[in-house]
């Protein structure tokens, strides 16, 4: 394992991924191909793209797990008050239940308490990168990933579904194939005795990738022929089928997942972070890594962010995190906001 290329993959991969879906978020797929039948790609203006709460999730991961070296407590305290430092930013996308889970930490619950019950899809976008840092210790990997989640979505679904992630992402982290079977084998063994209806749909998943189902085919089987809504249960099987099917073709993957419209960015993201960790920085697309244009968390600064945690993961100790021009994000959130709902706008105008 190239452990550098590996987390700099699954950091920036989310983060392109998330760029890349967030121009035709929310879109229906038939609106979806009226509105871009060619080629897609980070282009929110410009042919410039941006990310969104995907990949800041990410890089505030990456930051809790570079001051804790994998230390539990200290890494729920850690993410504990870079999300709420991240809602004074004032972002223009958050989730329902992320937005209560820190309002519940500012009125001073502990990170063991701040969850709200929900499925969605938060804990998910945080995973690739734990998955990716903690390949090699599949037992910390799951109790990152637990406390990761919890601090927002309280559903065992959320939890099982970001555990999930972060296991693709670490098998694909090890260079391992993508054996469905020895997947779900896995899986099932942190999971418990309660997840049966999730182990059932990953089992649908394995069945759909071994007959050759296309993730299009497997999405309509089901409901989801509209698009990919916010929903762990929606969300994890059609990226894992994608991830399984199609492990070593980026902007392939991506693409396909991003037509089947919904919630793009996201699913986008968490199938990025997984096919970034597997395929390395080398494996992405440059013509679009070109094309994401971000500050003050920049390539740059995001490659320098990967570069800390693999050296935490070598020695084992903290490190401080890496350094954030804080006043920048407010003045970032509404240009990106205003760039949004430009965008937005221009989505309702023709073709039809």
């Amino acid at each position: 394992m190239d452990r550098p290329s590996t987390v700099r993959g699954a950091l920036l991969g989310t983060a392109l991924g998330d760029a890349a879906g967030l121009v035709t978020e929310g879109l229906s797929r038939r609106r979806l191909a009226r509105l871009y039948p060619g080629s897609l790609g980070p282009n929110l203006v410009l042919r410039r793209g941006m990310m969104s709460d995907d990949g800041e999730h990410a890089c505030m991961t990456a930051q809790a797990l570079v001051v804790s070296a994998g230390d539990p407590q200290r890494f729920a305290r850690s993410l504990g008050w870079r999300l709420r430092l991240w809602l004074l930013g004032l972002p223009a996308g958050i989730g329902l239940a992320t937005g209560r889970a820190i309002l519940k930490l500012w009125l001073g619950f502990p990170p063991s308490r701040s969850g709200v019950f929900s499925a969605g899809n938060g804990p998910a976008m945080r995973a690739p990168i734990i998955g990716a840092a903690w390949c090699d210790d599949r037992d910390t990997l799951m109790e990152l990933v637990r406390i990761s989640t919890r601090l927002t979505h309280t559903d065992p679904k959320a939890e099982w579904g970001a555990m999930a992630v972060a296991l693709a992402a670490a098998t694909a982290a090890r260079k391992e194939a993508a054996d469905t079977e020895r997947f779900i084998s896995e899986l099932s063994k942190h999971l418990g005795d309660n997840a049966g209806e999730f182990l059932d749909l990953m089992k649908q998943v394995a069945v759909s990738v071994q007959c050759g189902e296309s993730v299009s085919e497997f999405s309509d089987r089901l409901g989801l022929s509209q698009g990919v809504g916010g929903y762990m249960f929606h969300t994890v099987p059609v990226v894992l089928h994608l991830w399984m099917q199609n492990p070593v073709s980026y902007e392939k993957a991506v693409t396909e997942v991003i037509r089947l419209g919904g919630d793009t960015d996201t699913t986008a993201a968490i199938l990025g972070g997984i096919l970034g960790a597997g395929m390395g920085v080398e494996g992405l697309p440059d013509h679009w890594l070109t094309r994401l244009m971000d500050w003050p968390r920049s390539r740059r600064w995001m490659l320098s962010l990967a570069d800390r945690l693999v050296q935490v993961r070598q020695t084992g100790r903290p490190m401080r995190p890496l350094f954030l021009f804080w006043p920048a994000l407010p003045v970032r959130n509404a240009i990106f906001l205003t760039l949004v709902l430009g965008h937005g706008f221009r989505r309702l105008l023709p073709p039809w």
